[in-house]
């Protein structure tokens, strides 16, 4: 897993071949393509063909036919804003992570026992950030977290430092990149 997840929303295919490179870039070679335009899909298949060398997945999954949808692009994981069983059979049965969005202790016993270690924490900045987190990690200290949303340079050095966070995520990775290309 990479250790940043630029949270990437396509509103034009055009932008996969404007976005992607400007990651790269900066050094990033991951992608997560959020279902929240009705181009997500292609977005998906034309990031794996032209971008071979990046990890490219599917976010904002909220939904089976959306999952399958991002497998079928090519989606190397899957990213949901909460906990879906049919997404989580999906993804198991296709071999492709799975990180749900949990932020409470019984969102993230259901993910346990769906057989998902590592779950998205979103939005961090909401739900208590960095402490929410640590205290999280005291009763499940199996679990890694993904923490997204309020998550920005001022803060992601700290999140990153702790042994629990498996990488973060946000929105902001993007506007760097592109800030660069001016």
């Amino acid at each position: 897993m990479e250790k940043y997840i630029p949270v990437v929303v396509i509103k034009e295919l055009g932008e996969v071949d404007i976005i992607l490179p400007a990651l790269k870039n900066i050094g990033i070679n991951c992608a997560e393509i959020t279902f929240r335009t009705s181009c997500a899909g292609e977005a998906i298949k034309r990031a794996v063909k032209n971008y071979p060398g990046m990890l490219v997945g599917a976010g904002t999954v909220i939904n089976a036919d959306q999952c399958r949808e991002a497998i079928d692009a090519g989606a190397r994981f899957i990213v949901s804003p909460g906990l879906s069983a049919s997404v989580a059979k999906i993804c198991k049965a296709a071999g492709v992570p799975y990180y749900p969005g949990c932020v409470t202790p019984t969102e993230i016993m259901q993910a346990l026992e769906l057989g998902i270690t590592t779950v998205k924490f979103f939005p961090a900045g909401v739900y208590g950030g960095l402490s929410a987190l640590k205290a999280l990690s005291s009763p499940f200290p199996q679990v890694r977290f993904i923490p997204t949303g309020g998550i920005d340079r001022s803060n992601m050095d700290e999140y990153l430092s702790f042994d629990k966070v498996a990488a973060i995520g946000g929105s902001f990775f993007v506007k760097e990149a592109l800030d660069r290309l001016k």
